[in-house]
């Protein structure tokens, strides 16, 4: 069923599940500010598209839907630099998915653009677009199409999002929706069919490798601190290359991104319990920090209140334009 929805969101745990059908991601702000987001998700037929705008920098880990095709790419307006899998992208360039965890950062004012079909009608589309089935080798993971067909790409994209925004009902008609999405997924296929690859180092496949196992071992406690020392015995890795491989596809170190990540699990635990019942300091202390007085100045530096007003403050709602269909399910 098609839908179409334009939400707010004022916190990074409700932009993750909103996003859980086609991706699994968690996002970490790395600067003190307002959170704040605009999420445009599309859903025709076969295709589905989003747009954000995104104001803080942050470090994004995310493993796309195995069932979906899925690419990304900078859209009008960012300003931001953007690395994916320690690549620097540019505008006019192509992010291709695979099934593996990989990480993405951004600076300031981030504006992103993604597309997906279902997996197994991606060969069909080809062959009836180009003549052939598959497209790009499995290492391409950023490509550079031709910048007219890129530039006819991003304006479509933008019409879509921006008919979202105004005149939603427009993308209920079927005969407009079916348009729109047949000029997507040609521009779509005809740009990553004609696209040149950018080549990526030898030492960085090394560096993603050990990110993946870097991130399934979080994965697997991910509602627990985890240490550098244990981190680095379990995966196999010294210390000082697990460093390098950090600095590459996170922008820092791994004590600092370890130590960021315990900030935003503290925070999801406070924001999760229940104030007459749960103290700061136990919340705080299981999660490995025992400096309450040095923890209390670096939690209201990062996100700008102490963790006890954390704990007494109400989650704030997703705002979300009422003149769209929602349909959270089908997010």
């Amino acid at each position: 069923m098609p839908w179409s929805r334009v939400a707010n969101f004022s916190d990074p745990q409700e932009l993750q599940a909103a996003l859980q059908s086609t991706a699994q991601a968690e996002i970490l702000p790395t600067v003190r500010g307002r959170f704040q987001v605009e999420a445009t998700q599309i859903g025709m037929d076969r295709l589905r598209m989003q747009r954000f705008q995104i104001d803080l920098p942050q470090i994004i880990t995310v493993a796309t839907a195995p069932d979906r095709k899925s690419i990304g790419f900078l859209v009008e307006g960012s300003a931001s630099d953007f690395y994916h899998s320690g690549l620097k992208v540019a505008p006019g360039d192509i992010l291709i998915y695979g099934n593996d965890v990989l990480h993405q950062r951004s600076g300031p004012d981030y504006r992103y653009g993604t597309m997906s079909l279902p997996v197994d009608e991606f060969p069909v589309v080809c062959k009836a677009i180009i003549g052939r089935e598959s497209l790009e080798e499995p290492s391409r993971i950023v490509v550079r199409p031709d910048p007219a067909l890129m530039s006819r790409l991003l304006n479509i994209h933008r019409a879509v999002g921006q008919l979202a925004h105004d005149v939603p009902d427009l993308l209920d008609q079927p005969e407009v929706r079916r348009s729109l999405e047949q000029q997507l997924v040609h521009v779509m296929v005809r740009c990553l069919a004609e696209a040149a690859g950018i080549q990526t180092r030898i030492g960085a496949i090394r560096h993603e490798a050990i990110m993946v196992r870097f991130e399934e071992y979080l994965e697997a406690r991910s509602d627990r601190p985890v240490y550098l020392t244990e981190l680095c015995a379990a995966i196999g890795v010294a210390e000082r290359t697990l460093r390098a491989s950090c600095e590459e596809h996170l922008g820092m170190g791994p004590i600092r991104f370890l130590t960021l990540r315990r900030m935003h699990l503290v925070r999801r635990a406070l924001s999760r319990s229940d104030p007459s019942s749960a103290t700061v300091t136990r919340i705080v202390t299981d999660h490995g920090f025992w400096e309450l007085g040095r923890f209390s100045v670096a939690y209201r530096t990062l996100f700008g209140e102490s963790p006890s007003e954390t704990l007494r403050r109400r989650p704030e709602p997703i705002t979300t334009d009422l003149n769209r269909a929602v349909l959270t399910s089908a997010i």
